[in-house]
């Protein structure tokens, strides 16, 4: 069957086509042929190799929310261990360009990569679980498809034919894929690619993504593309049994768009019984050993040891023939370093700390999925059990924090943005430095540090940011009018990876192991007003982090001398402007979030043997 959709002639990718290239040269920058009178429409990107990739696609039946990501994502850690080259993607039917404007409340964490993108939340589950960078090649929402396709279209880059949805919409999908295909991990071509698409199969939204799947298996040919089937074992309390029914129904909507699975995942409260298997296998031709059960476990974490241990990733290799790519010492090195974290994950611990969550959004903890996972990294790290307290800021004031706070060992104020909750959180705040409760601010978390200390240190009761108060007599915190043109990012919103300067012999140079730069994740457009830096560091609060050439603050801290004046050092008072959540891995436990917990546990247990590393009293800490 054809691949190239000219006669034979391989489809040439030039990218230095621009707005005035002619019709036939923007179809040929996009990968696509310019005969059109055949039904083979497929763009493929110039240099592809047909046979060198192959893709493993992971669709929802039943319900959304089951857990497609991390499935997806535990499959493609057992892979990357073997010594292959993964690389995920997550296709959203949402016309959105990107998950920027979405709401905390409709669609979780908002999660940003290192190049900026803000995409879903999944995006960070496969980042910890691999333990790798993603771009926004990984992400793709049905706005950026129609988008490019319509921006072709008005330049004349489909030649006059009629724009439809099959082949163009379709094509323009797989040209995606393929082109991450061949980017891979940004070191190598993908020996995998993960593709995960979310919804459910049956959704209007998602349709086009798995018509194009369907292609791709079709064009790629046999061996090339595995189709996992995740459903969901429903078990009603009062009957006491497992019902297998609505997942045979999700699996034949899957059959109907003539994909055949190879793999059934299926979520249930409990291991699923070997009846509900049989039928699910037997129902959807699917072999038994290759349903596999996909019950609530105490941490996602273990998930991908129980698929080696049923063999769900050497069937998967099966289908997609890649047993001989496989590194067995690389397997055994990785596979070692990840048991060891798991075993201390689920090991009994004798300590216990709370620490308390004081957001916008505390009733939905998805809202903030990457703190919580933080936590849960640093927690096994330093082998104590953290118990999260949710606080809505909204309801703590001057008058209640003491009461609300009081049982608390330690205090993160997250991100966010808007007036709602502010006054809680600022409250939250000087509870905590008053009262030396080890404290980590986060972005908002940053803000309100620094208009908290102006307004009870140094006296300007009238602090404020002009996100809350425009005009106010005491800005502390404002958007600065040459943001846009320092950061050449085309708005006001800093985003992704920018370099920290960190202030030697600080807390913060500290925690990060002494470097003096440091790459984080920001997401944020209010700072810290230039004219009030020196005042607010002459009364006591110490800038630790900068940017390398801009006056813009990023980290602020106290130093050992309290400013309240009673000669009490803080055990822990520390805020980032960026997002520190983001860049925290199970193996590689974020900086700020044990520096924080490592105190709290100390102010606890005194006697308690820590790593120094994370310690304040550690030698060169000012």
């Amino acid at each position: 069957m054809p691949h190239s959709p000219n006669d034979g002639a391989e489809p040439k990718q030039d990218n230095s086509a621009g707005p005035d290239a002619s019709g036939a040269d923007l179809l040929a920058a996009a990968g696509y042929s310019q005969t059109t009178n055949t039904e083979f429409y497929s763009p493929i990107p110039d240099g592809y190799q047909k046979g060198r990739h192959r893709y493993l696609v992971v669709l929802g039946t039943v319900m959304s929310g089951l857990g497609k990501g991390i499935f997806s994502s535990s499959m493609a850690k057992l892979i990357k261990d073997k010594g292959l080259t993964v690389a995920p993607i997550k296709l959203e039917g949402y016309l959105n360009i990107d998950s920027g404007t979405l709401n905390p409340f409709r669609h979780g964490e908002v999660f940003v990569l290192d190049d900026g993108t803000e995409c879903d939340m999944d995006l960070g589950t496969y980042e910890r679980m691999l333990d790798q960078d993603l771009s926004k090649r990984n992400f793709m929402t049905a706005g950026q498809v129609y988008r490019d396709i319509l921006e072709r279209e008005r330049h004349g880059g489909y030649l006059g034919r009629d724009v439809q949805m099959i082949p163009h919409v379709t094509g323009e999908v797989k040209r995606k894929l393929r082109e991450l295909a061949m980017h891979g991990d940004g070191t190598k071509p993908a020996d995998i690619v993960f593709v995960e698409v979310g919804g459910t199969v049956g959704d209007y939204e998602n349709g086009f993504y798995i018509e194009a799947l369907r292609e791709l298996a079709f064009e790629e040919g046999p061996g090339t593309v595995c189709f996992v089937a995740l459903t969901y074992i429903i078990e009603p309390q009062a009957l006491g049994e497992q019902k297998s029914k609505a997942a045979q129904l999700g699996v034949r909507r899957v059959l109907e768009t003539g994909i055949q699975p190879h793999i059934l995942a299926c979520r249930a409260q409990s291991r699923i019984t070997p009846v509900v298997q049989q039928k699910l296998a037997m129902f959807s031709n699917v072999p038994l050993n290759r349903v596999f059960s996909m019950h609530d476990r105490s941490s996602i974490y273990s998930i991908p040891e129980d698929m080696r241990q049923e063999g769900l990733d050497r069937e998967i290799l099966s289908v997609l023939d890649l047993h001989g790519k496989v590194d067995m010492a690389h397997e055994d090195r990785a596979r070692e370093i990840w048991t060891r974290f798991v075993r201390k994950l689920t090991a009994p611990r004798a300590r216990h700390i709370r620490l308390g969550l004081t957001g916008k959004y505390a009733a939905l903890r998805d809202a903030y999925a990457s703190i919580e996972k933080c936590v849960e990294h640093c927690s096994t790290h330093l082998e104590t059990n953290i118990e999260i307290q949710w606080i809505e800021s909204t309801d703590i004031t001057e008058d209640n924090a003491p009461s609300r706070l009081a049982d608390l060992d330690a205090v993160i104020v997250p991100g966010g943005f808007g007036a709602r909750g502010v006054e809680g959180k600022i409250s939250c705040v000087r509870f905590c430095r008053e009262n030396l409760v080890p404290y980590l601010g986060i972005c908002l978390g940053f803000q309100v540090a620094v208009i908290e200390f102006a307004r009870n240190v140094m006296g300007l009761a009238s602090a404020n940011s002009t996100e809350f108060e425009p005009g106010g007599p005491d800005v502390v915190i404002s958007e600065l009018p040459d943001q846009k043109r320092i950061e050449q990012l085309g708005g006001t919103m800093r985003l992704g990876g920018q370099d920290v300067a960190v202030k030697p012999g600080t807390l913060a140079h500290h925690l990060f192991g002494g470097r003096d730069l440091v790459r984080q994740r920001f997401r944020h457009r209010y700072e810290v007003e230039p004219d009030y830096i020196e005042r607010i560091e002459q009364a006591g609060l110490m800038f630790s982090g900068r940017h390398p050439d801009h006056p813009i603050m990023q980290v602020l801290e106290l130093p050992c001398t309290d400013p309240t004046g009673r000669g009490v050092e803080h055990p822990f008072f520390i805020a980032a402007q960026f997002h520190p959540e983001l860049t925290g891995r199970p193996i590689r436990p974020q900086p700020l979030f044990m520096g924080l917990l490592a105190a709290a546990i100390q102010r606890k247990y005194p006697d308690a043997e820590l790593p120094p590393r994370w310690l304040r009293q550690a030698e060169g800490v000012s």
